[in-house]
């Protein structure tokens, strides 16, 4: 009796071995946060996406939702105030957190600096940071309004997966909102 079991299924697009070192790795300013691409659309089959950011205080989207991906975090450093449907909820260092698609949610730095790993799946927001991005000169945060202001258009929201909420904002004050 043999014990090997036969490959039966060709390997899926993007499962081959990768490795993508932090300090290596395609680095973008975008939205006053640094932003290191560590696993992309092209290298997982667009099964997920994996960025390391670094954000700084009051930085942070206003509401949203991703219209085809799980979103999560996982807080590697400081604070950040999250509203989730209707909820705020606040994670640290060493929490993760899973934002399912289709979910209203919008997010605030509260610490001085936030460095969080964030992901999607199905991989998403990757590539729209590669388009609006400005590669970065430092793996720092970047000089205020580095990259331009991209008004995101409802043709490249769903590019994206992405729609923006109308409504307040409860984690800032009115008219203090980000552009996402």
């Amino acid at each position: 009796m043999s014990t090997k079991t036969p490959n039966t299924q060709p390997p899926m697009p993007g499962s081959e071995l990768f490795i993508h070192n932090v300090d290596a790795a395609p680095a973008y300013w975008w939205l006053d946060t640094l932003w290191i691409v560590l696993a992309s659309a092209k290298d997982t089959g667009g099964r997920f996406s994996m960025m390391e950011e670094l954000a700084r205080k009051d930085s942070g989207p206003g509401p949203h939702k991703h219209t085809w991906s799980d979103e999560t975090f996982y807080m590697l450093d400081g604070e950040i105030t999250f509203l989730i449907g209707d909820e705020i909820k606040t994670a640290r260092t060493g929490d993760f957190l899973m934002v399912p698609r289709n979910t209203r949610h919008a997010f605030r730095v509260t610490s001085e600096t936030a460095r969080f790993l964030n992901g999607y799946t199905p991989a998403s927001l990757e590539a729209a940071l590669v388009e609006f991005g400005t590669p970065a000169t430092e793996r720092v945060l970047p000089p205020k309004n580095a990259s331009a202001i991209i008004k995101m258009t409802p043709e490249l929201l769903s590019r994206y997966g992405m729609d923006m909420l109308p409504g307040p904002d409860p984690l800032r004050p009115e008219g203090a909102g980000l552009a996402a």
